[in-house]
């Protein structure tokens, strides 16, 4: 009617030959370790790149053809380890999607570390304080130590043995190792040395204990190793669970049946048998049941569970829903447009999960590490009971300190510091509306020292609406507003919606237009309450030998030189007033741009408009840079160019033409309002059309990747400056087990921190 904007297509990318993918769930991993000899495993078969993750016990694995998934878990089963095949694509909603071992993941530990705990505690304060040791007292500690190591030591052990089957070695092994040899020394003591006869007492220190080796029993550290590492097992399986919870209620959110509309009459069906193109009912105060386009009612739908949006979004006939939110108003008749895993829902839930399952580069460093530790760890307790024997000659202060290595070497904060950051970070922004898709997306938001934002749709709302309203001197506004809407509502033009909107807004209810005519690419005209009116450009007046005033003329001018679309009006003969539509800024894009820059970010304004247009709405949100007249295939240009100016880029945008641009972009911010191929492309997705949401995932990101990295420096830290002392001689085994213990705790606590942000 008024003239088109020009649009453009991106070129199409050849498609690329991809492999299957497949997610297998590995169990019987105990740590850092045993996640880096199945990966390891699996990459040496041909055509093969896996990613296993300890912390969420799944492998993500790549295969080309001639390879299956049973020959990926033999490959798993012959490392050692358990592997199970991916459930089938099509869950129903309704079924319970807890995995069934869960609650032993957390009991069975529970009950292993408090009858350790129970028998333990008479064995440590007994070796502790010689005042309790009565006769014989060292034949009640070998009873009660010896369940400790045997039967709540079993899944070290196990562990150990089927590791030592395949000729490897884990911090499993550590645990075995040095638990055994203080319960194997300590019977030889007892049967066949001076420890077991009446009357024997012993002192208990803190460092490598002295004395006469054949007198010396080490069951409190047996025992006490095995309670502690059992108590660290426990909280960090709880911890786990923990850090998962985001990505639960996120499965969790949808609804479990539904009422379908069949005949007329309402029949309820789990959501699972929902089928695209169905009608469904939803009352208020009942959940979407999936993703679709309201048909009859109108209604408010609360979306905060999925956007982290307090404020009900109102919706009527036309209008698209997203399942798992909540209808808050009245009743709706929805059609179902998606279902299953194509709904919004299931697909956040997938990027959750891809993301949970990634690894950072620097915890690929860690892995590696982990890898060669224990192997090195058991040399190095060999050299340690060298080391002593040759420099003392004393053989028990020289296992003491050999057990201690053992113990304190264990890798397990490694194996953690990176995934349950991720998994804590990851579902954090989940419920706050952003999505992460991987680990490598955190190095990115680290580097990022220019954000480019898209205009249309980014920056504004994509939508005209009525800006200034001029009129003629004795016109009243609401009677312009009144004609000149009346007759654009009968017009569907973008900019006769916006003039017909704003008019009702602020002049009320319209009347009715009669002999309606669209004059193509001029505007329209009619009858409306007896005055034939004219809308549209002033060569439309022209046409009717009709003039704007001067002050009108002027005002149009104006508008025109700041972007805006001027609409002349004019009826019975005589020009009236002019109305200016514009697309509209969001309300919350100048904070957004203030809250980029305190992050040290610059902003950049790109769009395919024209400078006055670009540079009117850089303005109002403070952006001095702006790059305008951008046709959709440049925008990959516009960020090379920056890049090649030694910039790193983050590019924000929401439309086909935007997904090349945030491919090529350092960082893609996808808004998630926007489309399908723009949230594929890019490395964050904003669930909300919220600018502000954009620095927000920002400092999320960054704040995941710095617990990550504190998680690693504690960790190599750690195992660094405790190795030595443990050499030395100045931990007792005991000590040295609790401390391992504590580490990996601290890793997994600091990490539940980030369930706090705001």
């Amino acid at each position: 009617m008024y003239g088109a904007a020009s649009t453009g297509t991106p070129a199409a990318a050849p498609p690329l030959a991809r492999t299957a993918e497949v997610e297998l769930s590995i169990g019987g991993m105990t740590c850092a370790s045993c996640a880096a000899r199945i990966e390891k495993k699996l990459n040496r078969m041909d055509g093969v790149s896996a990613t296993v993750n300890y912390a969420t016990e799944k492998a993500k694995v790549a295969y080309g053809s001639g390879v299956t998934v049973d020959d990926l878990i033999a490959t798993v089963e012959n490392t050692g380890y358990t592997a199970e095949p991916p459930p089938p694509q099509e869950t129903p909603p309704d079924a319970d999607t807890t995995p069934s071992g869960e609650a032993d993941e957390i009991a069975l530990p529970r009950q292993r570390f408090l009858v350790s705990l129970v028998l333990s505690v008479p064995v440590i304060l007994l070796a502790m304080i010689p005042s309790l040791q009565f006769d014989n007292w060292q034949w009640l500690s070998l009873t009660l130590a010896a369940p400790v190591v045997v039967w709540g030591g079993l899944p070290f052990h196990r562990a150990a043995w089927a590791n030592a089957r395949h000729g490897a070695a884990t911090m499993d092994t550590l645990i075995s190792v040095g638990t055994t040899a203080a319960l194997g020394w300590s019977v030889w003591a007892l049967f066949f040395g001076h420890a077991g006869m009446p009357g024997m007492r012993h002192g208990f220190d803190f460092t490598a204990s002295r004395g006469d080796a054949s007198s010396m029993i080490y069951l409190e550290v047996a025992a006490g190793v095995t309670t502690f590492i059992l108590l660290g097992r426990f909280l960090e399986a709880r911890a786990k669970r923990s850090a998962g919870t985001a990505l639960r209620a996120l499965l969790e959110l949808g609804a479990k049946d539904v009422a379908v509309l069949r005949a007329g009459r309402e029949v309820r069906i789990p959501v699972g048998q929902l089928s695209v193109g169905d009608h469904f009912v939803v009352r208020p105060g009942e959940k979407v049941a999936t993703d679709g386009t309201v048909r009859e009612g109108a209604s408010a739908v609360d979306a905060s569970m999925l956007t982290g949006e307090s404020v009900p979004v109102d919706v009527m006939v036309g209008d698209s829903v997203t399942g798992a939110t909540v209808n808050a108003g009245g009743r709706l008749v929805v059609e179902a447009t998606r279902v299953g895993s194509d709904t919004q829902l299931a697909r956040m839930a997938k990027l959750v999960e891809d993301a949970q399952s990634g690894k950072a580069a620097v915890q690929r460093l860690a892995d590696r590490v982990a890898a060669v530790f224990v192997p090195i760890v058991l040399l190095l307790s060999l050299g340690t009971v060298a080391a002593w024997l040759w420099l003392t000659g004393d053989p028990s202060a020289a296992f003491t300190a050999a057990v201690a290595v053992l113990i304190i070497a264990c890798p397990c904060a490694l194996g953690l510091a990176t995934p349950t950051a991720l998994m804590v970070g990851t579902g954090r922004g989940a419920q706050l509306g952003i999505l992460i898709k991987g680990p490598e997306v955190l190095e990115s938001t680290r580097r990022v020292d220019t954000v480019v934002l898209d205009k249309t749709g980014t920056v504004t709302t994509g939508r005209m609406a009525l800006r200034d309203v001029f009129t003629a001197d004795g016109v009243a506004e609401d009677e312009l507003l009144r004609l000149a809407g009346a007759l654009e509502h009968a017009s569907e033009h973008p900019i006769a919606q916006a003039i017909a909107a704003g008019a009702t807004e602020r002049a009320g209810s319209l009347p009715l237009a009669e002999n309606f005519e669209n004059v193509a690419g001029l505007g329209v005209q009619g009858v409306v309450d007896g005055h034939a009116v004219l809308v549209g450009r002033e060569r439309l007046l022209a046409d009717w030998s009709l003039e704007l005033p001067p002050e009108l003329a002027a005002a149009k001018n104006a508008a025109e030189a700041e972007g805006r679309t001027a609409v002349a009006v004019a009826w019975d003969g005589q020009a009236r007033g002019v109305l200016t539509v514009a697309d509209t800024v969001k309300e919350t894009s100048a904070e957004a741009v203030r809250e980029l820059r305190a992050l040290g970010l610059s902003p950049v304004l790109l769009t395919g408009d024209n400078e006055a247009v670009a540079q009117a709405v850089a303005r109002e949100v403070s952006i001095d840079e702006v790059v305008a007249e951008v046709m959709p295939e440049d925008k990959v240009a516009v960020v090379k160019r920056l890049q090649s100016e030694g910039r790193t880029v983050a590019m924000v945008g929401d439309g086909v033409n935007d997904a090349a641009a945030l491919a090529q972009a350092d960082l893609g911010l996808a808004m998630g309002t926007g489309t399908d191929a723009a949230i594929e492309a890019g490395d964050l997705t904003l669930v909300r059309g919220d600018l502000r949401v954009a620095p927000d995932a920002i400092r999320l990101s960054r704040r995941t990747l710095s617990t990550i990295k504190g998680n690693l420096v504690w960790a190599f830290g750690y195992n660094v400056a405790a190795l030595p002392l443990a050499a030395a001689g100045l931990l007792n085994p005991m000590i040295a087990g609790a401390a391992m213990a504590f580490s990996s705790v601290f890793v997994v606590t600091n990490s539940l921190r980030l369930r706090g942000f705001r």
